[in-house]
């Protein structure tokens, strides 16, 4: 089948994470390129300085996208804002049709790292509900819209570590994995529609994530802190949230309905389709002697 284009350019857009990370590098991008944006998050600090950092209209709305009915009641906000903002907007004017809602971003996330012998539930339960049920609420809340209006792209965040299981990321992985598979699913259902679903693939991205994580001990052994685990990650990763919202952009409207960001992301998916059981001994490879590196950088 031939790829669907998706313009998102002056059309309105959602981005629930948005107080920081791939979240604020979206909403930036948008609104540059003449969007009007609504973003969601928790941190309403956060979510204050990226609507402040914005051009265009925006509307913001704290949320904990856990909550399915508050997401429903979001959708029905950015649909009234929507009504009220783009008849108004340039992108409108001269005659041209009224942008519709382009896209949904369901791209709030968060961490946990523990070996599954101490894992804390409640940790992970947290973290479920954020990465896989909030991405579920969000598109249950937005998809009518998208639906009616027989025009859109639902852009659900996964990971790299929705391609491949990563020791003391049981939870992450899982969540990530069910947000591939739900997503995949969705795709299917909406073929023959002007509604689409793609699936985000990030690899190492220099956000707060690591740093906002939930780490009770190291689960290597080492006695590291969680900041000190957390400055290994941000010191291996490739990718910056400016450039991954690039690429994301880039292929939502190219049509793409798997987007890998960041060149380790592809090497992660290329190595796990070559050896879906044995990837883990490359990989492991790879990431010892990055954390290595990161580790001597760091004294």
């Amino acid at each position: 089948m031939p790829r669907k284009s998706r313009p998102l350019s002056g059309h309105p857009v959602m981005i629930t994470g948005a107080a920081s990370g791939i979240g604020r590098g979206l909403a930036q991008l948008l609104s540059r390129r003449g969007s009007p944006v609504a973003i969601a998050d928790l941190d309403e600090a956060g979510l204050k300085q990226t609507a402040e950092s914005l051009g265009g209209p925006v509307l913001t709305r704290v949320l904990d996208v856990r909550d399915a009915a508050d997401q429903r009641a979001f959708a029905d906000e950015v649909r009234e804002w929507i009504d009220r903002t783009v008849p108004t907007h340039p992108a409108s004017s001269a005659g041209s049709p009224s942008p519709k809602l382009a896209a949904v971003f369901n791209n709030a996330g968060v961490a946990v790292s523990s070996s599954v012998l101490d894992a804390v539930p409640e940790d992970d339960e947290w973290l479920r509900q954020i990465n896989f049920d909030g991405v579920v609420n969000g598109t249950r809340a937005f998809l009518p819209l998208l639906v009616e209006q027989n025009f859109g792209v639902i852009v659900n965040t996964s990971s790299v570590y929705g391609l491949g299981g990563i020791p003391h990321q049981s939870a992450y992985c899982a969540a990530k994995f069910a947000v591939r598979g739900f997503t995949d699913a969705l795709r299917q259902e909406l073929r023959g529609t002007g509604v689409s679903a793609v699936t985000v693939h990030p690899g190492g991205i220099t956000t707060n994530i690591a740093r906002n994580a939930r780490i009770r001990k190291d689960p290597l052994g080492m006695g590291r802190t969680p900041e000190q685990m957390a400055a290994e990650f941000e010191a291996v990763t490739l990718t910056s949230p400016d450039k991954a919202a690039e690429i994301i952009c880039r292929g939502v409207e190219s049509g793409k309905a798997r987007i890998l960001v960041g060149p380790d992301a592809y090497l992660f998916d290329a190595i796990t389709r070559i050896t879906p059981t044995h990837y883990y001994d490359v990989l492991g490879l790879v990431m010892r002697a990055g954390q290595a590196r990161a580790r001597r950088a760091a004294r």
